[in-house]
């Protein structure tokens, strides 16, 4: 049986690569963002619909669950992958609205999507999927001025906890994935940012991240990767240097 995968923030980035990866396995996707130019360039890649819309719309995200189960009849995974990252400070130096935004997208619009994709789950036949949470390494530890961005995915851990628990019933697996700085547009504008602050960034290739995305969506769902963190190698993470 065909996979069917919805994946949010779909148009660029971790989001991309693992379309274009799980279409190459001959996987169906719905690709789910805001720029339909942009989704429209990733669905040539394989079988996809592409699914214009903001996860901070519960409409548009509920929308989009349902058009993947009338077209191709379930959804089996969906990677909840959309966030942002706002602009740095510390506490006092953050706007509020930046704190609004990003829990809107990194915090409520996971829960939109969580929220649809586990209605469909637990209601198809056969029952069941997998609902896969991007968090990242500062789900773990922050970085300097990144106060919206740490307190969103501090909560996504708590997100994918509770899902974990409450899809038992339902045959719903619900793991996370900590990406450490894979190379994406949105790792290359914090590189510049660092770099003027004196400090560097290691990166790795987001098709290494994809691929461990990939591993995690292929399980059969009597097996789940609760937490994973695949990260650059020579990150500062580990140890105190």
């Amino acid at each position: 049986m065909t996979t069917t995968m919805l994946i949010t923030g779909a148009s660029s980035g971790i989001g991309r690569e693992v379309a274009e990866q799980a279409m190459a396995k001959g996987w169906r996707v719905g690709l789910l963002a805001r720029s339909a130019d942009k989704l429209e360039e990733v669905a040539k890649a394989g079988e996809a619909l592409v699914l214009p819309g903001d996860v901070t719309d519960l409409e548009a995200v509920e929308g989009a669950v349902a058009k993947i189960a009338r077209t191709w009849g379930r959804l089996d995974v969906v990677f909840n992958n959309a966030g942002i990252f706002t602009p740095p400070g510390t506490i006092d130096e953050i706007a509020v609205e930046d704190w609004h935004a990003a829990v809107a997208v990194n915090l409520t619009g996971m829960f939109h999507t969580a929220r649809a994709a586990f209605g469909q789950m637990r209601r198809q036949d056969p029952q069941g999927g997998r609902i896969i949470n991007n968090g990242s390494i500062s789900a773990h530890v922050p970085r300097e001025g990144a106060l919206c961005y740490t307190a969103t995915k501090h909560a996504i851990t708590g997100i994918t906890r509770q899902l974990s628990l409450d899809g038992r019933p339902f045959d719903i697996a619900c793991g996370q994935v900590d990406i450490g700085n894979a190379e994406t547009p949105m790792v290359s504008a914090l590189k510049v940012r660092e770099k003027a602050a004196g400090r560097s960034v290691e990166t790795m290739d987001v098709a290494d991240a994809a691929a461990s995305i990939l591993h995690m969506a292929s399980l059969p769902l009597s097996a789940n990767v609760q937490f994973m963190t695949v990260m650059a190698t020579k990150m500062p993470y580990i140890g105190r240097g």
